[in-house]
């Protein structure tokens, strides 16, 4: 298992579109561990591939509670079957847009399907704070950051902000 080091705004790998995997193999398992190892780590809720500059649709999550056990999610190739018109509104943040959090409006519940770790196809329903996290990192793979639902003034300031302090760490 290994830490991997997370991309961050204005990197332009997080506008890749992601690729499929062909199938969950031991490769795309050691992947998710190491996913789920830095999403720990950092600390976060879910992380997708593309944050740790691998372009392979593949995401990790974890809603549970600190105090509660870990119930990790591991989703390859995952894709939102049905969506609900209801919508609900979660102040959102990002690890590879740190120390920046906004509210978003998405839909209140979804389902998704996916393979698994054991290379599976599975459904998973979700609702509240899991459907949100599935959604945002679902848009990772898409190339689709949260700061895409803000307002264009509000997207350009944060922009600009970590452009400006990724030329001050390059200086």
């Amino acid at each position: 298992m290994a830490i991997l080091p997370i991309i961050e705004l204005p990197d332009p790998r997080l506008r890749l579109v992601s690729e499929p995997v062909g199938a969950v193999d031991a490769a795309v398992r050691k992947l998710m561990d190491d996913m789920l190892d830095t999403m720990y780590e950092a600390p976060g809720i879910g992380l997708a591939a593309i944050q740790v500059a691998v372009a392979k649709r593949v995401l990790v999550m974890d809603v549970a509670r600190e105090d509660e056990p870990k119930q990790p999610l591991c989703l390859a190739n995952p894709e939102i079957v049905w969506s609900s018109e209801d919508k609900n509104v979660y102040q959102e943040g990002c690890l590879s847009i740190p120390e920046y959090y906004e509210d978003v409006e998405r839909p209140k519940q979804v389902r998704v399907r996916y393979l698994d770790r054991d290379n599976k196809v599975q459904e998973l329903e979700a609702d509240g704070l899991l459907a949100t996290c599935v959604q945002h990192e679902i848009d990772h793979l898409n190339g689709v950051l949260f700061i895409d639902y803000l307002s264009r003034l509000k997207r350009e300031r944060v922009v600009k902000k970590f452009a400006k302090a990724a030329r001050q760490r390059e200086d």
